[in-house]
């Protein structure tokens, strides 16, 4: 039997998470990830992935010491940063440059968590490095107070940011660690099973995120929030698309087949930022309208936000380009990737699969 795409095929087995898409539930090492981004850090779910279990005060310090001083670019991938051509895109120039951090350490075979926290620390850094440089502005330095995300959102702009932003950041971005055995996971477990080195595994990841089916920004929810925005009316917007049969950006996912567990987790952290940001308020009005009306307007078909419609708004809120999107969604997923390639080699088998010969024999 063939399953284009693999799609139904179990390929490994995995202690890092688990996704119910029937009852909506998305677990990280057992914990759900609601109670997560309620409790804990993303440098404590980033320990949850990487060791197996939470972090107590002493181990979490460590960690958090361990990706500060890993932030720092090497000198000589700086200066391959800058001699890149100005129209390469952000994604292209992750894989570059960690391809050239490749040959700062040693990365050969067997995979260790220290490569992958050095790892992680360094694609926030390459993102806003290069950033700055296409603006023409100085490269912001990373602050050792300041942890991942608040530090991220630092670098690009030489400001420290608004605890709302980081806070509705910092949620989406342990939303966004891991999320089972999709494209780029799949890809970089597949090179890792090569006994290739950690770094060739994290950068077919990368090349396999850049892809637009599968690590594209939600540019459709930004057009459909900037358009309510415009007109000031959700529902008269809203309705006009429903009616006319436009498809719902940001509503419905492959997996879900009811509500997005990482949609409620992120609404439910913008409800606490009530009236601390324009955008993120909108949101929240434009789902609760949405779902109203494909309630009268469609009854019988459930339609949902996924974790794209929320992400949109808080890039919207804080003022992130377009670009910035999916190298973002890229600085946190190195985490489940890692964590990925550290599972694979403890039991490793080299994945080859069959292919079907359709042509004919001559």
């Amino acid at each position: 039997m063939i399953q284009k795409g693999l799609k139904g095929i179990v390929a490994a087995e995995t202690l890092i998470s688990h996704i119910d898409g029937e009852i909506g539930q998305l677990f990280y090492r057992g914990y759900e990830i609601r109670e997560i981004t309620k409790r804990f850090s993303f440098e404590e779910a980033a320990y949850l992935l990487w060791f197996g279990h939470l972090p107590d005060t002493e181990q979490l310090t460590t960690l958090k010491d361990a990706l500060k001083s890993n932030r720092e670019l090497p000198e000589y991938v700086k200066a391959i940063i800058d001699q890149l051509p100005m129209a390469m895109d952000l994604m292209s120039v992750i894989r570059t440059a960690l391809s050239a951090e490749g040959g700062n350490f040693d990365y050969d075979w067997k995979p260790v968590v220290s490569q992958a926290i050095r790892l992680t620390a360094l694609v926030p850094t390459i993102i806003a490095y290069r950033k700055r440089f296409l603006e023409g502005k100085m490269f912001i330095p990373p602050r050792s107070d300041l942890d991942f995300v608040e530090n991220y959102l630092y670098m690009l702009s030489g400001n420290v940011p608004l605890s709302a932003h980081v806070e509705a950041l910092e949620t989406y971005m342990i939303l966004t660690l891991e999320h089972g055995m999709n494209a780029s996971t799949f890809s970089a477990r597949v090179t890792a099973s090569t006994e290739s080195d950690f770094v060739s595994a994290i950068t077919s990841a990368v090349g396999t995120m850049k892809g637009p089916l599968h690590g594209g920004a939600p540019s459709g929810v930004i057009e459909l929030l900037d358009e309510i925005a415009l007109f000031g009316n959700a529902e008269m917007v809203i309705r006009e698309k429903v009616l006319r049969g436009e498809k719902l950006m940001g509503f419905g996912h492959r997996v879900y087949k009811t509500h997005d567990p990482r949609a409620m987790a992120l609404k439910a952290k913008l409800l606490e930022l009530v009236g601390e940001d324009d955008w993120l308020d909108l949101a929240i009005a434009v789902e609760d309208t949405a779902v109203r009306l494909l309630a009268e307007l469609k009854p019988g078909r459930s339609l949902y936000t996924n974790v794209e419609f929320y992400a949109a708004a808080i890039m919207k809120a804080i003022n992130m380009d377009a670009e910035l999107f999916t190298p973002t969604f890229t600085a946190s997923r190195m985490v489940g990737w890692t964590a990925h390639v550290l599972e694979q080699a403890e039991n490793n088998t080299i994945y080859r699969p069959q292919a079907k010969y359709i042509g004919t024999i001559k």
